[in-house]
């Protein structure tokens, strides 16, 4: 008997968006709000470079909640406006 040849083709570009999508997904249904640190964490961006770039556009401003010096976001809702502010650059 011969053995059957197998061959697999793999597509990283597929597997690292379906990898994407579930960690977004798991992220969305876990956090409700996000803060400085923790969207530095996700999107790999530095704080300073989130201050400049994302936290001070309006459109993230509007979504912002306070309290005393504390603020956060909606995870759901920043993370949709960060697609957009990043999608224009």
């Amino acid at each position: 008997m011969i053995p059957a040849k197998v061959e697999f083709n793999i597509d990283n570009q597929f597997i690292q968006e379906q990898l994407e999508k579930t960690i977004v997904g798991n992220i969305q249904s876990e956090l409700w709000f996000v803060d400085v640190d923790r969207i530095a964490v996700l999107t790999n961006m530095s704080k300073r470079f989130l201050e400049d770039e994302i936290l001070s556009d309006p459109r993230m401003r509007v979504i912002e909640r306070r309290k005393n010096r504390k603020r956060w976001w909606p995870a759901k809702e920043a993370l949709d406006v960060m697609k957009t502010i990043t999608s224009e650059w």
